[in-house]
């Protein structure tokens, strides 16, 4: 497998860096099926902020759908990034990759304690579950990095020590707890920046864009779903089945637009550095994060359509547009700005202030689609700038 070489003893490949220039290079068989459990663990985290913003828990659902999408993520983008440098695809990577998964799903399954009971016991198990594999990886890779060797080894070092705070988490005051966890995310997130500062691993553009892409359906694919939940809601409600429908069919509308948005710019173009591949992937966590929440925010539409929400129209309307104008300023920020003319980069970042605004007009959600569509319709007129050899 691209020129690695097998080890005639366990039966196990040498763990080098792979080439950043391989061709037709795409996501494996094996990535496809680890993106399966955080599936799961996405709808668990959107079902959970669904039913707090229902409920008019805004600070407390926020704050924990933030705190347990960051897990999900930072989790998620660590294997896809160790990826793309060192998949071996050998019997033990896929142990230890299915080992993730298994962690994946005990955060999972910690999820709704964490939101209902303000209890991260189960899902910090999980959590640590997928780091310390994620270690295991590592420190394997270590051994036939070369000049990488420093830059594996610390990557386990920081992983490994920031374990330890989590397991402290655990025993932390509940009033203190928000700015533990914002300074524990913070130091995970220096990690990369700890371990690659002097030698950086190889990434695969065009893999590593492909992956995130394939995410970006995933937290889209709840949308989908939301819009499903809309028209058999419909079923059961005659008096508010017009509206019920109009929610389906607009959701899927936008939805189709975001999808339309993102994969606009070529996105492998916004990670030619090691500077922007941080930009680029940590700006993801609003991203992904930011359409998951807004199918939390599609069923909240249906809950106060169906009189089962405490909330106002308008705050609920809130809970679709915020997502979506997130979703529109991070994606324009990281991909499109550099391969968008005037234009473009006007319309793009205006249309997700509107968007934002729309709750203070009577017609919220299908002004929305509306501008939404727009910006599509400028973005076909408007096809990304070419790449000029430098």
């Amino acid at each position: 497998m691209s020129g690695h070489a097998a080890s005639s003893r366990y039966r196990l490949m040498r763990m080098q860096p792979r080439d950043p220039n391989q061709p037709h290079r795409a996501a494996s068989m094996l990535e496809l099926f680890f993106d399966l459990v955080f599936v799961v663990a996405v709808s668990i985290a959107s079902a959970e902020l669904h039913h707090a913003l229902a409920e008019g828990d805004l600070v407390h659902g926020i704050t924990s759908y933030a705190m347990v999408f960051f897990a999900i993520w930072w989790a998620w983008m660590n294997f896809t990034w160790f990826a793309t440098s060192y998949d071996t695809d050998d019997w033990l990577y896929r142990v230890l990759t299915i080992v993730q998964m298994g962690g994946v799903l005990v955060l999972a399954a910690g999820v709704p304690n964490a939101f209902t009971q303000g209890d991260f016991t189960i899902a910090v198990i999980g959590y640590i579950i997928m780091r310390v594999a994620m270690i295991a990886q590592w420190l394997r890779a270590s051994r036939h990095s070369g000049v990488l060797r420093k830059t594996t080894r610390r990557y386990a070092l920081g992983i490994g020590l920031v374990q330890i705070l989590w397991i402290g988490f655990l025993f932390i005051p509940a009033e203190v707890r928000i700015p533990a966890f914002v300074l524990f995310a913070l130091l995970e997130i220096m990690i990369p920046v700890f371990a690659e500062h002097r030698q950086q691993t190889p990434w695969h553009p065009h893999h590593i864009t492909e992956r995130y892409g394939l995410f970006t359906l995933i937290v889209l694919g709840e949308s989908l779903l939301a819009s499903a939940n809309a028209i058999i809601e419909a079923l059961h409600e005659a008096e508010s089945l017009g509206p019920l429908i109009a929610i389906a069919v607009l959701t899927l509308v936008v939805t189709a637009s975001l999808w339309w948005i993102y994969f606009w710019p070529p996105h492998h173009r916004a990670i030619t550095s090691f500077a922007n591949s941080l930009r680029y992937g940590y700006t993801h966590f609003f991203v992904f994060a930011a359409a998951a929440a807004f199918s939390a925010g599609i069923e909240v539409e249906i809950d106060v359509l169906t009189g089962h929400s405490e909330l106002s129209s308008i705050a609920a309307s809130f809970t679709v547009t915020v997502p979506i104008a997130v979703f529109l300023i991070g994606i324009w920020w990281i991909a499109i700005h550099d391969n968008a003319d005037r234009v473009v980069n006007t319309v793009v970042p205006v249309g997700a202030l509107v968007v934002l605004l729309d709750p203070l007009i009577p017609i919220p959600i299908t002004l929305t689609a509306g501008i939404l569509i727009v910006i599509v319709a400028v973005l076909v007129i408007h096809p990304p700038a070419e790449k000029h050899p430098s």
